[in-house]
């Protein structure tokens, strides 16, 4: 008798910090929502008097701001690029306009050639794959998830970039 009533007492001394945690929790979250009514009603009153207009009008300000410091940065260094182009020889002038489609060309044709190697060494030496495993393994060494998706960011900003122009 007494095991049993030492073991429900424990049981009732175990869940006693819960209780207490609970009502805890009942009292902060009440708080919390009072502060909550305040606030509303506070954003309300200022509504009401017209501060929320004026606090998006002043967003929109600076947005404006922004937007025009980028767009000057962007003019001053175009000009800043012609005077340079200005004094430099042709050729140099006519490779700055193809750098990026020769770091593409130059990405892609590396791609190509590793991975048509590598395909290659494979298929001439069929020993090495000797299950499925084997195919799905040497697979992702071929096509592997970095290099799609450098090749997914090449093909998005070349042809992306179309898409953005003409909106």
């Amino acid at each position: 008798m007494l095991s049993l009533i030492s073991t429900l007492g424990g049981l009732l001394i175990s869940g006693l910090p819960k209780l207490l945690e609970f009502f805890q929790n009942k009292a902060d979250q009440s708080h919390e929502l009072a502060l909550a009514r305040l606030q509303n009603e506070r954003e309300l009153a200022l509504a009401a008097q017209g501060f929320a207009a004026q606090q998006k009008i002043e967003e929109i300000r600076t947005d404006q701001v922004m937007m025009q410091a980028e767009a000057q940065m962007t003019e001053a260094a175009l000009r800043h690029d012609e005077k340079v182009l200005e004094k430099a020889s042709q050729w140099v002038a006519n490779f700055v306009g193809t750098v990026r489609p020769t770091v593409t060309y130059i990405f892609v044709l590396e791609l190509v050639i590793l991975n048509g190697f590598m395909a290659a060494y494979l298929w001439n030496h069929p020993d090495l794959i000797k299950s499925i495993d084997d195919v799905v393994k040497y697979s992702t060494l071929i096509f592997s998830e970095d290099e799609m998706a450098m090749l997914g960011g090449i093909i998005g900003f070349w042809f992306g970039s179309r898409q953005w122009s003409k909106k």
